[in-house]
């Protein structure tokens, strides 16, 4: 597993790399936490969630300019993912919080609301050694029905129980391989949200309204043919060019960072990082699917949005209302 120490000797890879010293305090802080608690561990599928961290009815709040939601479809063979983005945390965090010191990150793990204990599973925003805990919380249930999951319900949870009131452009990232269910139940809303709503909501016009205000993106394990129901839902629901099919689902994580990296304004940093981990091919493959996809280091002046690709010219900011050249 990857600590939370700088020491990246142990990395496999072509190149070498240091972490920004400008977050130092706070990587030697995790570390000393860490080195309190002993060797991390993860136990898949061996306890429920902690219904106290987890509970999908409470409402949560970041006050960061950076927050990030990390979601991941537990269903099935999707089962061991919270496992492998689990041993990669401290990485995730650590690089990613050198480009925005204030990033928070929470994590959410989704289920089949029809049929599973635990469809939904959120944590709070937290950052450092306190993201451990949160993500220790989720159970990979590993249960499921049909082949629609409950991703609609987990959109109209982010809509309607998270505030950032400081985010400019926040990041969320969903890691699946299922189409949804097409519509989300007034029973789950009211039954596992809490919430009084009296009629059904439409799956892909909350994701809609979602990806309205969050830079999100589905990241889709390998599986299925390109262009199949799966695929043609999502991007109905998020626009073709936010829907990214992993190659290497061991670099499931990588493809979430390069993303973000990226669009920060800091992929040659990130490129190194991976290129310290992994063989100089795997950073092509992860840049040329990134590549494809036209993800832009490219950002507003003012408040750090994307802009977007098919920007020219005289360009205003959807966020910030901004005029600038593009």
């Amino acid at each position: 597993m990857y600590s939370w120490t700088d020491d990246g000797s142990g990395w496999y890879g072509a190149g070498s790399y240091s972490y920004s010293d400008k977050v130092k305090a706070k990587r030697d802080a995790a570390a000393s936490r860490e080195a309190a608690h002993g060797p991390r561990t993860y136990e898949a599928h061996r306890r429920p969630p902690n219904p106290r961290i987890i509970a999908p009815d409470k409402r949560v709040e970041s006050q960061s300019r950076n927050p990030l939601i990390v979601a991941v479809d537990v269903t099935g063979s999707m089962a061991r993912w919270p496992f492998e983005i689990f041993d990669r945390l401290p990485l995730l965090y650590t690089t990613l919080a050198q480009y925005r010191e204030d990033l928070e990150i929470l994590f959410a793990a989704i289920g089949d609301a029809s049929v599973d204990d635990w469809p939904l599973q959120v944590t709070s925003f937290a950052s450092g050694f306190d993201l451990e805990q949160q993500l220790k919380a989720l159970y990979g249930e590993g249960g499921g029905g049909d082949a629609p999951e409950s991703y609609g319900l987990f959109a109209y949870w982010v809509r309607n129980h998270v505030h950032v009131p400081n985010a400019s452009s926040p990041f969320l990232i969903v890691f699946g391989d299922a189409p949804m269910h097409p519509r989300v139940p007034s029973a789950q809303i009211h039954g596992l949200l809490k919430d009084s709503s009296q009629a059904d909501a439409d799956a892909l016009d909350e994701w809609r309204q979602v990806a309205s205000s969050w830079n999100t993106w589905f990241l889709r394990r390998p599986g299925g043919g390109k262009g199949d129901a799966t695929d043609k839902q999502w991007h109905a629901a998020l626009g073709k060019d936010k829907v990214v099919r992993i190659q290497d689902e061991q670099r499931a994580v990588d493809y979430a960072m390069g993303i973000i990296a990226r669009s920060w304004g800091h992929f040659d940093d990130f490129r190194a990082n991976m290129k310290a981990r992994q063989d100089e091919s795997k950073v092509r493959a992860l840049e040329k699917v990134l590549d494809d996809f036209k993800v832009r280091a490219l950002s507003c002046p003012r408040c750090a949005a994307p802009i977007p690709d098919t920007a020219s010219g005289m360009f205003r900011c959807a966020y910030c209302a901004s005029t600038l050249t593009v």
